[in-house]
């Protein structure tokens, strides 16, 4: 049922930037139909890929959007992060896949696909490696499977719903990121995506922009919801089947992405630090979150 908004007043157009996934298509399903309060605010939703999205915010081209924690770090000046809306890999992540297996420690000498340079996924790689000297090439990451089966490269960084599907097309796991992030760091999640939010648009505007995002990845998370978001999910699901669509959110769309909370916030701040400690990002990262 849509909620009546809480103002009279005419509605504030913000645009939103999401990925076309189904993670996010389940995060901003209540928006996209109305179904919660949203205080006043109208939002003009702009699918495109991460990679995309991340370039799109070093020019603060839009209010509010999902990027890489990666490229947090380079729109610091421009934007602040919002304390839901993330996608943190638990124990699970990016990974490298191949379609022979090897030993990770060779991947250094390996060409890899990679889904953008901003990603997080490719920060995470980097740190794996301890060095960011290695053969690589930026594919689409709906493509990246497809070159590794061509031989077109050694091997592929996955994202996305790839880390579900990879062995039936053919190819192994070579490393999971997220497993072995999980595993030195003593049990915290990798940061993958956030959302984050113009800080121009004032104090204000940021909490109330916060409470309608948190309202609508809540609506989607409520068991009588979820099979309607999911199905909705299934428009960006690229084949897969509704069962398969619906692990995929659960891995993404959690109670982390309703807010940080200190281990999101720790594996965020960890995941920074160490980049820029190994020389990756220039400069250090203090975290701005919008206030509740």
């Amino acid at each position: 049922m849509t909620e009546t908004p809480t103002t009279g007043n005419p509605a504030r157009v913000l645009t939103l930037g999401h990925s076309p996934d189904p993670d996010d298509a389940f995060m901003f399903y209540a928006l996209a139909t109305h179904a919660v309060d949203t205080e006043g605010l109208d939002f003009e939703h702009q699918l495109q890929d991460i990679q995309t999205l991340n370039e799109r915010a070093t020019r603060e081209e839009l209010d509010i959007s999902a990027i890489s924690v990666h490229a947090y770090a380079h729109v610091l000046d421009k934007y602040a992060l919002l304390p839901c809306g993330a996608s943190m890999g638990d124990n699970y992540g990016p990974m490298i896949v191949a379609r022979e297996p090897f030993p990770p420690g060779s991947l250094s000498k390996k060409r890899i696909a990679v889904p953008g340079m901003m990603t997080s996924a490719f920060l995470a790689l980097k740190l794996f490696l301890q060095t960011e000297n290695f053969d690589y090439t930026v594919v689409p990451f709906d493509r990246i499977m497809d070159e590794v089966k061509a031989g077109n490269v050694d091997c592929g960084l996955l994202i996305h719903e790839g880390q579900l599907t990879f062995e039936a097309e053919g190819l192994c796991n070579i490393v999971n990121l997220g497993e072995w992030w999980y595993e030195r760091t003593g049990g915290l999640p990798l940061p993958l995506g956030a959302n984050v939010v113009r800080k121009a648009l004032g104090p204000e505007m940021l909490r109330r922009i916060n409470r309608v995002l948190r309202r609508s990845i809540d609506y989607a998370l409520q068991p009588e919801n979820r099979p309607a978001a999911v199905r909705h999910s299934l428009q960006w699901a690229r084949g897969m089947e509704e069962t398969l669509a619906d692990e995929f959110v659960g891995m993404y769309v959690n109670e982390l992405t309703l807010d940080f909370g200190d281990r999101g916030r720790s594996g965020v701040e960890r995941f920074l630090r160490e980049a820029h400690e190994h020389g990756f990002l220039p400069d250090p990262v203090d975290l701005e979150f919008v206030e509740y």
